[in-house]
């Protein structure tokens, strides 16, 4: 696999990996007792972390990418294993 490859498919992991994390641990201002500042929405976190949240993307990300890399590297799932209608024969693939 080409470097290039690696970092995107990479990137596309972390990118899957930011909308798994974002919602973990978010409180509004409502659950979490603090006043609100006008014309605010009601669904606004109150206690946002981003550094934290980069960080535990990244760490989702590293995992299900170095799954998928090594997945690739041993070949343990491969088409002919997700093939169970058998329609790479019906092609002639």
């Amino acid at each position: 696999m080409q470097l290039v490859s690696i970092i995107f498919i990479y990137v596309l992991f972390w990118t899957v990996s930011v909308f798994i994390v974002l919602p973990i641990g978010i409180r509004n201002h409502r659950e979490m007792g603090v006043d609100m500042v006008e014309g605010q929405s009601d669904g606004a976190p109150a206690n946002y972390k981003p550094v934290k949240l980069i960080f535990y993307t990244t760490l989702l990300a590293t995992a299900f990418f170095a799954l998928f890399y090594l997945n690739y590297s041993n070949q343990w799932i491969t088409i002919e294993n997700l093939d169970f209608f058998g329609s790479r024969e019906r092609l002639g693939l």
